[in-house]
């Protein structure tokens, strides 16, 4: 299935969708591209803002799409794989451990199936600018990734047996 129809079929069955791309079996590549997508697609949100930050400030929008670049498509990897190894040490303390690979592609999937609100939210950042519209379209963009996320890692719990492999659920 595209990615495209899974990224719509999560928003419409997030646990039956999660659990139909976690039995997909383990695949670093897959993960990382779902990552490297997400990151994408957050680099391209920011275009709108930066453009209109430019316009009004009066200075060059290159720079700025350099800094951009570099943050989302270099560090922000980075981060969420800190991110995925905190959610996994935590979930190790406190309930029954979670594959690794399933921690990583929790997170990395619910960032790109969160993605188009994130284009939403530089839309708006774009067009109208900083006030409530940004600040609702940002807690719904940050709402849909926890609920996406979270749901993503309770499938993955089911998955996983007691040792933390998957299929003795």
């Amino acid at each position: 299935m595209p990615v495209t129809r899974d990224i719509a079929a999560t928003y419409r069955r997030p646990r039956q969708t999660l659990r139909a791309l976690l039995l997909r079996g383990v695949s670093e590549p897959r993960a990382l591209a779902c990552l490297m997508g997400a990151c994408a697609v957050m680099f391209v949100a920011q275009w709108p803002r930066l453009a209109r930050e430019a316009h009004l400030k009066g200075t060059d929008l290159e720079p700025a799409l350099g800094g951009a670049l570099l943050a989302t498509l270099i560090f922000l990897p980075l981060v969420f794989y800190v991110v995925a190894g905190l959610s996994q040490l935590v979930s190790t303390a406190v309930m029954r451990p979670i594959g690794g690979y399933d921690t990583r592609f929790a997170l990395f999937w619910a960032l790109l199936a969160a993605s188009p609100l994130a284009l939403l939210y530089g839309l708006v950042g774009g067009f109208i600018g900083a006030g409530g519209a940004l600040t609702l379209v940002g807690a719904a963009w940050l709402g849909v990734l926890l609920w996406f996320w979270t749901t993503g890692l309770r499938e993955a719990r089911k998955l996983s047996g007691p040792d933390g492999k998957e299929g003795a659920a």
